[in-house]
């Protein structure tokens, strides 16, 4: 028998990714659900593999085509701040350019030539297409966006935006570096919480930009301390209602704002956060009355199944 190729573990990973996440473990305490909880949000350790050995992939890809300075992860993968299942997630890649081809393209002509260049190895691939800020390369088994960028004067870094034919600054390290340091006054316990905000998010289709989350979450609970998870997500989703209705600052400094919806009116947003709310203040309420069962269920209707069933 042939041994499975990457591609093919990884489906494999995924399937039993969500096989364990519906059939067990459940739990009896609100503390172990959300421990369990947690736990479901994380890729496995194949998937980690598998994106490792990819990533590494894509940029030898990048390199063979263009002069490359530099390049790393960046995202919610670097972040640390990716939940599961892999299939449904993207990676992040910049590659930092020789200058030279700063000049030589506008936004829209350097994504062309980036793809072309990808095309040379991944020319099986099922799609591999301009993507706004990026290049991206579906695979089987997730995506991956490749973003070209020039070193910045001043900092940081200069990206294409080709739907408006501008030059964009960032600063990703930035966004990573102050990320941890806010995790690391709440005792790690932050970097988790954001996770399952993004896992609500997941469980109501998405109509939230996955950044603007961290970015509101982090600020929400500045100078909050964090002394569960189920309290902690009331208290984020409590104070969401009313931040969802602005844009959060990009904390790399350049100016930038970050939008919160992907989708949908400012009215759906509010009203999504509301209806999390209560069910969570509800859950507070059953947890408080030694009613487990209905207090699990309760978190269950805001999370789905990356909640583990009571039992």
């Amino acid at each position: 028998m042939l041994p499975a190729t990457p591609g093919q573990l990884d489906r494999r990973a995924n399937v039993y990714y969500w096989a364990v996440i519906k059939t067990g473990p459940m739990a009896t305490t609100i503390k172990g659900g959300f421990s369990q909880f947690a736990a479901n949000l994380e890729i496995t350790a194949l998937q980690s593999t598998t994106t490792s050995t990819r990533q590494q992939n894509v940029r030898d890809a990048v390199a063979a085509g263009f002069t490359v300075l530099d390049s790393f992860l960046a995202g919610s993968y670097a972040r640390s701040t990716m939940i599961g299942p892999l299939k449904e997630a993207d990676i992040d890649i910049m590659v930092v350019l020789d200058a030279s081809y700063f000049g030589q393209h506008t936004p829209a002509t350097l994504l062309a030539k980036l793809r072309a260049v990808l095309l040379r190895t991944y020319s099986t691939t099922p799609k591999v297409s301009p993507n706004g800020q990026a290049v991206t390369i579906n695979f089987t088994d997730f995506t991956v966006d490749v973003v070209p960028a020039f070193n910045r004067q001043g900092g940081g870094y200069l990206i294409p935006d080709s739907s408006m034919g501008v030059w964009i600054s960032t600063n990703p390290t930035i966004h990573a570096t102050t990320l941890t340091a806010h995790n690391a006054t709440h005792h790690g316990a932050l970097v988790p919480l954001i996770k399952m905000m993004k896992g609500w998010n997941r469980a109501v289709g998405s109509p939230f930009v996955g950044f603007y989350l961290e970015l509101m979450t982090a600020e929400v609970l500045n100078n909050v301390t964090i002394t569960d998870f189920s309290s902690g997500v009331r208290y984020t989703l409590d104070k969401g209602r009313e931040k969802i209705k602005f844009k959060q600052i990009d904390p790399a400094g350049y100016g930038g704002q970050v939008n919160g919806l992907r989708f949908g009116t400012i009215e759906d947003a509010v009203a999504r956060f509301t209806l999390a709310y209560h069910r969570a203040v509800k859950a507070e309420g059953y947890a408080t009355a030694n009613d487990i069962r209905s207090a699990t269920d309760e978190w269950r209707k805001i999370f789905g199944d990356y909640f583990p069933a009571y039992g």
